[in-house]
Order: C-alpha cells, then structure tokens, then sequence
C-alpha cells in the first residue's frame, strides 16, 4: 500500500476521541426516510475524517471523487475535521449534506435528530456490505438504519520480537503482566481506551459481569479504572500520533502496546515487530455514512452512498485510509494481498471486534437495572488514570 503519511498523520491525530460530555440516552429522534429519490441535485456537501473523499488535490494519483461527479453530475465540496466533537459542532450548522462519522459520535447524531433514516433499497451498493457490519448499535436504532458502512479494523497488539518473549497471545501482557516491561509500555490516549480494560476484564474476571466493553455500570468502570492505574506505573508512552509511535517502537522506546495495521505496516525492517488480535479480542472502529436530516441535496447525499460502497471507490478510498473495505466486490480493485492483510470478509475475525460506541448511560448490553455510565464519566475516570 503506497501510503501518504502526512495525511494518516492528520488523521490518527483526529482519531483522539475528545467526546466529553456524551450522555445521551438513545435516540429522539423524529426524521423520516426517504421513499423514493428525485432528480440529483448538482452540489454536495460531505463532511468526514481526511482522507475520506479525495478529488486529486492531495496527490494526482488518489481521486474517486471526479469519477463521482461524472457520474452523477454532483459536484463534490468536502471539509474535514479534526475530532468527533469538531465533527458534531460543525455538523449541527446544518451545511453538510452527508457526514463520515465513527462509532464514537454517530449515536449523538440520531439522539439529537442530525441525521435521518435511511432507505438501504434506494442505495443499492449496501446489499452487497459485509453482513457483520450491518444493523449494529452505532449504526441502527430501534430497527433503522442511519448510516453505510465506509470501512473498519481492529485495534492490534504490537511487539518487538527480540525483547517480548515468549510471544504474546493476551492482552495480559500489557496488563496484569505489564511490570515486566515497565517503562516500555504503550497504550492509546484517549478515554475510550477504557473499553479495551474491560474487555480484558470481561475475560478474565467473569464475575464482574461485563457483556459489553462499552456499557459499564459504576462497579465496572471502577474495576477497568482500577486496572488502567496500575497499568499506568508500566507505561512510558501514551499515543495518538502515527510517527510518534513508529518512532517510539523504532527506537525502542517501546517494546509492546496497542497499535494498528497501518502502522505495523509502516514500520521500518528492524526492530522486527508483530502485530497480532489477542485471543481475548479487541476494540476497534467501523465508520458511517450518514445523511442530514435536514440535507439541502439528498438526493446526490444517496447516490455518494451508493457510490462511496460501490467496489471500486470502496477499494481506494480505505486503502488510502488502512482500513478493510467493506464489500467482498472491493478487493478486485485493491493491491494484492490488501484484503487478506486486513481480514477484509474475515465474518471469524470481525466477530472478536468489539467497534467504538459511545457509552451512554442507557445500558447498551441490554440492561434495565442499573444506569451504564456515559461518556462524561469515562472522560473523568481518563484523567484520574493519568493523574
């Protein structure tokens, strides 16, 4: 994969989850879907993480979106944003006609009525999306559907071979067996990190109750909170910088810690590192296309998601990003062996991913005995982590 890596620069960065003071209790939403489409407007103006819709002014080379506009005779403006709370602030203007949005912020959408219902049969492209990525909490609510799937991946464990023996196969060894490599741990910097704890918590103390690494009651959050400190005495590095964290494994500086494929991928010939999916799982991301409930072009908003899922399109543009496409129909299109490096179709792999949600305080596991916390309490358990 020809990789830019300013451009992943920019959007790791973004990718810092700065969601403080979600607490949404599900949706409210009162928008309707559409049941048949006009004639395409001819302006269409999308929102999204960098990288997401390129026209060629980045790199002559990486452009599906003229191809788009020749198509459809929608001419394409796209801003991008930095994080998600930029991404609702923006949002709530009402400018956009379409937004790229990550599980960490798309319930905030439908909850606030910024994104309507879609009908998945007037976009042809979803019936051939990966059925795994279909009809989940981040991206359906009481049965409807509110965005395409644009790409996924998971969040891996990443460690140098010459140091970290034998091989890690659990998260443990950046847990409960992280004091053996103190000083040279790393973990991701955001709060919602606190779900890959409990994911480690809800297979290794059972008795906690843990069914969903993203609905936490009090009890839970101070169980993950408790493990996230003492790991914290281990840690030398927290990341949300792509270089940042090449050059710490590089340099030795860490030696074993979350990462993602892109950036195993984009680490020099030595030190060796791997990068593997723990057998307790992992966390990760699958992002939405989503439509504005008060879209000024919806019907180009409909031929984009048509379009951005269509094989060819879908192939670039997560390619660009490092990410698995989300049709089978894609990997025609991609560079050999991009599809089997990220397990794109993989429905066994897909499965141990546990995708960002925003925890809200409405349990998302199901329960209606306790009140889950949200997303501000997590936010407050992050900084106390950190001290």
């Amino acid at each position: 994969m020809k990789l830019n890596k300013a451009k992943v620069l920019t959007t790791v960065v973004a990718l810092s989850l700065a969601l403080a003071g979600c607490s949404s209790g599900g949706s409210s939403t009162t928008a309707t879907a559409l049941t048949k489409l006009g004639t395409n407007e001819k302006t269409l103006s999308l929102l999204g993480w960098p990288g997401y819709a390129e026209d060629g002014s980045n790199d002559p080379k990486v452009d599906w979106v003229t191809p788009f506009t020749a198509q459809t005779g929608c001419k394409v403006t796209f801003k991008s944003y930095g994080t998600s709370d930029e991404a609702l602030s923006l949002f709530k203007t009402g400018q956009y006609d379409a937004i790229a949005a990550s599980g960490d912020a798309t319930l905030r959408l439908i909850a606030g009525n910024y994104v309507q219902p879609l009908n998945t049969d007037l976009i042809p492209s979803y019936k051939n999306v990966y059925s795994f990525l279909k009809g989940r909490a981040w991206n359906t609510v009481d049965g409807k559907t509110y965005g395409v799937p644009h790409g996924y991946g998971a969040n891996l464990l990443m460690y140098n071979t010459s140091v970290v023996k034998p091989a890690p196969t659990s998260w443990s060894v950046v847990f409960d067996g992280a004091s053996a490599y103190k000083g040279k741990v790393t973990a991701y910097d955001s709060p919602i990190y606190i779900a890959d704890a409990a994911l480690y918590l809800m297979k290794h103390k059972p008795e906690l109750g843990i069914t969903n690494p993203y609905a936490l009651d009090a009890t839970q959050l101070a169980a993950a909170t408790d493990l996230l400190k003492a790991q914290r005495a281990n840690v030398g590095e927290y990341w949300s910088d792509y270089l940042k964290s090449i050059q710490s494994f590089t340099t030795g500086n860490s030696v074993v810690g979350t990462t993602w494929q892109v950036i195993k991928n984009s680490m020099p010939a030595t030190p060796k590192v791997e990068a593997i999916l723990p057998s307790e799982g992992a966390t990760g991301w699958s992002d939405s296309w989503m439509v504005s409930s008060t879209a000024k072009d919806p019907n180009c908003a409909y031929a984009w998601l048509n379009y951005i899922d269509s094989p060819k399109a879908n192939a670039a543009a997560t390619e660009y990003f490092g990410e698995a496409p989300v049709t089978q129909d894609a990997c025609q299109y991609a560079s050999a062996d991009f599809c089997s490096t990220y397990h794109a179709g993989d429905e066994a792999y897909a499965a141990q991913i546990w995708y960002w949600t925003t925890p809200i305080s409405k349990c998302l596991d199901g329960r209606t005995n306790v009140t889950c916390t949200d997303y501000a309490a997590w936010t407050k358990a992050w900084q106390e982590i950190k001290g």
